[in-house]
């Protein structure tokens, strides 16, 4: 097993156990709106996916079901720093969260790019009716998204993770062939 493989297997377990807290940190920035429009854009969006009815992996698939959303509002974060590098110091979970792309990237090599195209046109898209605009531009259709995340974070049940390679073979071929 590569050392990469290793730091996948310690690291995605830690991912699934603090997405609750991820997404509630997210809606934080999303409500923040002295946070940099890139931040709460991504950020917006990547929420946006946590509800999506048909994500890249179904969140019922044993062992993997929520890393994909994991793997989004990282990919997320790591686009807004990259839009607005002040986004990363002004909102430290912007920039804790983008550093973790490193290791999605050296796992998905080729496929990382499109993965982070798909998560760039999650700010176009919507989800449940609102779209990124509504949330950002609207206080209403954000508190609504705000109270969504709060109820999800506060009924989110971590899934086991097996720490083995075949659930890195596994994450690999999912993604490559649901990601468009």
């Amino acid at each position: 097993m590569t050392e990469l493989e290793q730091n996948c297997l310690e690291a995605f377990p830690a991912w699934l156990k603090a997405l609750a807290d991820d997404a509630r940190g997210l809606a934080d920035a999303v409500a923040d709106e002295t946070a940099p429009d890139a931040v709460r854009r991504y950020a917006a969006g990547g929420l946006n996916y946590l509800f999506k009815s048909l994500d890249l992996i179904p969140d019922g698939i044993e062992d993997l079901g929520y890393l994909d959303d994991a793997f989004v509002i990282r990919v997320a974060m790591a686009r807004a720093v990259a839009e607005s590098p002040a986004g990363g110091e002004t909102v430290p979970i912007a920039a804790r969260l983008a550093k973790d792309t490193e290791l999605i990237s050296g796992l998905l090599e080729a496929d990382y790019a499109r993965l982070e195209a798909y998560v760039e046109r999650l700010k176009n898209g919507s989800a449940r009716g609102r779209s990124v605009d509504d949330i950002v531009g609207d206080a209403a259709i954000r508190g609504d998204l705000l109270n969504e995340v709060s109820g999800w974070a506060t009924s989110y049940e971590c899934p086991s993770f097996n720490r083995d390679e075949k659930s890195l073979v596994k994450l690999k071929s999912f993604l490559r062939a649901k990601l468009p």
